[in-house]
């Protein structure tokens, strides 16, 4: 039995880790994700209520973090924050597009004080714990913030699509 489950976890890592080192998401897990947000927020409600809808792939990827090794783990979380970052970053061009010239300035500067503090952020799992155990929870940071900015500036952009 523990051979199935190291062969398994060995599977999961090996699928999650080369999915974690493209830079572009897998259109399955873009589409999964996707279908989350529109059910967890239907068109005309928050997008704050998808935030449920962060660590989606995650539970898929590593569903028993616990007895997974952390690089499988890192590279399950590594794997839904692509999708994240592509959805943050599709979200800005849109809104972009339906910005003026200061909203536009606003927009880039109010984006990099959030990275900077995204980063502080979730670096100080490491600087707290100081140990191995320190990286998926970095990791799990980074994931979580993203899926939040994501979802914030998706809101905006689909407020700006309908209103200008």
């Amino acid at each position: 039995m523990r051979i199935v489950a190291g062969l398994l976890a060995l599977l999961a890592f090996a699928v999650c880790a080369a999915s974690a080192r493209d830079k572009h998401p897998d259109p399955g897990d873009s589409n999964a994700l996707q279908d989350c947000i529109k059910t967890s927020a239907p068109a005309g409600k928050s997008t704050t209520e998808a935030e449920s809808c962060i660590g989606t792939l995650v539970n898929v990827c590593a569903p028993h973090r616990e007895s997974m090794p952390s690089a499988a783990v890192i590279a399950c979380i590594r794997r839904e924050s692509v999708v994240w970052d592509d959805i943050l970053n599709e979200s800005f061009r849109r809104l972009r597009l339906k910005l003026d010239a200061a909203q536009q300035a606003g927009l880039r500067d109010m984006q990099r004080a959030w990275i900077a503090s995204r980063d502080k952020t979730c670096a100080f799992y490491r600087d707290f714990y100081q140990g191995s155990m320190a990286n998926p929870m970095v990791a799990e940071c980074i994931n979580r913030e993203t899926g939040r900015r994501a979802l914030f500036l998706l809101g905006f952009a689909l407020e700006a699509e309908n209103n200008r």
